[in-house]
């Protein structure tokens, strides 16, 4: 463990590999859980949920090589599990043993705080619930095991009948349980009344009280740190909210505002500055697009268009952001659109390591360009790399060099016999004095031109064979006349160390694609270094 991990007053609990698994479109293999909790113990978190070993194989394996593989420097794993049936001794009750053997130092165990649930549900009566809760806790404390209690639509269940929700929180601690966690199970409940809730009950039982949020009506933040507020200690989230329905807390946000507005320190000090790596890094495990607009960790989360922004920005970045986005290893950005103004273009510009500052006719021009560009269906603020070639266009009075002058290019698609089609392209180009005509055949008409592209500059550029397609977007813009609406296309390209985006608009797929990769290859071969001809 290191020694800048919090202490024992507080818990950040996750359930990414629990709770979290169950978000439609997430299927984790155990390498995959592996992987994630090694993000999760990079992070800080004090508690990291594995899933119900004996309920699944795949759970209980990934505790067996858990333990073994990973070397956890700040998490402690935790088994999850059910009370024991009904009418059974829990020293019986072979996934209440399986929770114990699972070799986890923490065992949570859900119980039902729901009066209808224990009937309905269990069919077991009150006074047996309770003896189950008070059983199950008390036999994995004999077997050495810390135990934390999840209470199930605990908050649906105080409303229905407060009186016996408080004696399952009793019971359990009681029992030994260390702390009894209250569950907004169906994900209903409003900060007021979780604050409530949560004050009444630790002062009715003296429980040391958690609370597990669901975020069914968009709350599930404001619910957990509601609860803190009202006196809980252990906060259950999962990274990036995942979770069945629309998610449980976000990780990231709840441990942000505990660590930076409420001046509680949760994780290790140089955790907080790695946040928006691992919650993307999180994202590409479970394969699912990062959110962009998600707090604190989202691309978008410090990015500025408005002009009036920028123009405070470009005074104090403090004026228009309410902390420094470096503080949870995020960067401030600003967007060029037709909203934007001279400041966002020379701040831009500051972060494209253009000092324009002063010169207010270079930054008019290209101010009147992007609203020109825009006004044609153009959109820069998803196109940084294009946006640069056209400052440095402006920069250079219009004159920018290039790397190569396209004569003219054709993209051909036939139709055959058989149904199958044939996608052919020819470029004409120069480049370093020599005309180049080159062809390449692909899967549709787009590829054969990056096909053909890529063969005329690959032999005169060879750092092109480094460059990837990483991505590729096609919008059709509004127009007037059905099929001849405006296309716009969004290339972004890699080089194995970075990624940028080009954009292309045309009156068809093909010519915005054509202008698109045009910029894409331009824009790679400055970044390798390469000096354009005159």
């Amino acid at each position: 463990m290191t020694t800048d991990v919090p202490g024992d007053d507080f818990h950040v609990f996750d359930t990414t590999l629990r709770d979290g698994a169950q978000r439609e479109g997430i299927n984790l293999s155990v390498a995959d859980k592996l992987a994630i909790a090694r993000h999760l113990d990079d992070f800080g978190v004090g508690y990291i949920e594995g899933g119900w070993p004996g309920a699944n194989p795949r759970d209980t394996e990934f505790f067996r090589r858990a333990q073994a593989e990973i070397d956890f420097r700040a998490a402690r794993l935790v088994a999850f599990g059910a009370t024991r049936r009904a009418g059974v001794r829990a020293a019986d009750d072979p996934q209440v043993v399986a929770l114990a053997d699972a070799g986890a130092p923490v065992v949570t165990i859900v119980a039902k705080s729901h009066d209808r649930h224990v009937e309905l549900a269990l069919r077991t009566t009150l006074d047996e619930n309770l003896r189950m809760v008070h059983d199950t806790v008390a036999y994995l404390r004999e077997r050495g095991r810390r135990v934390f209690v999840d209470c199930e639509h605990f908050f649906d269940g105080y409303q229905a009948n407060a009186s016996y929700a408080k004696d399952v929180v009793r019971t359990a601690h009681d029992a030994g349980a260390e702390v009894v966690v209250l569950c907004d199970t169906n994900g209903g409940m409003l900060p007021a009344q979780v604050q409530a809730v949560v004050r009444t009950v630790a002062g009715d039982t003296g429980a040391r009280i958690g609370i597990h949020a669901q975020d069914d009506t968009g709350c599930a933040v404001a619910n957990t740190l509601a609860a803190v507020d009202a006196g809980a200690t252990h906060v259950q989230c999962t990274a990036n909210g995942y979770g069945e329905r629309v998610g449980n807390a976000n990780l990231f946000p709840v441990v942000a505002a505990l660590q930076l507005k409420y001046g509680r320190k949760v994780v290790p000090d140089a955790a907080l500055a790695e946040m928006t790596r691992i919650s993307h890094a999180i994202a590409e495990v479970v394969n699912l697009t990062p959110s962009t607009h998600q707090p604190y960790v989202g691309t978008s989360a410090f990015a500025h268009k408005a002009g009036l922004h920028a123009s405070a920005i470009k005074v104090d970045p403090d004026l228009y952001q309410h902390i420094d986005p470096e503080r949870v290893g995020n960067s401030m950005r600003m967007l060029v659109s037709d909203m934007a103004g001279r400041a966002s273009v020379e701040l831009k510009g500051r972060e494209l390591g253009y000092d324009l500052t002063g010169d207010r006719e270079l930054v008019g021009r290209v101010v009147e360009r992007v609203k020109a560009q825009e006004l044609r269906g153009y959109s820069y603020e998803a196109a940084d790399a294009s946006f640069e070639l056209l400052l440095r266009d402006e920069v250079r009075g219009g004159d920018a060099p290039r790397f190569f002058r396209v004569e003219s290019w054709r993209a051909i698609v036939e139709e055959r016999p058989d149904g199958t089609h044939a996608n052919e392209a020819t470029v004409r180009l120069w480049a370093k004095g020599e005309r180049v005509v080159a062809t390449g055949e692909g899967n549709g008409p787009v590829n054969a031109l990056d096909r053909a592209l890529r063969a005329g500059l690959e032999p005169v550029f060879p750092e092109l064979a480094r460059l990837e397609l990483v991505d590729y977007k096609v919008r059709i813009l509004a127009g007037t006349h059905g099929t001849e609406s405006t296309t716009r296309v969004l290339v972004s390209t890699g080089d194995g160390s970075s990624e940028w985006s080009t954009v292309g608009v045309a009156e068809n797929v093909i010519a915005a694609s054509w202008q698109a990769l045009d910029d894409a290859y331009t824009f790679g071969l400055l970044r390798a270094g390469l000096t354009p001809e005159q």
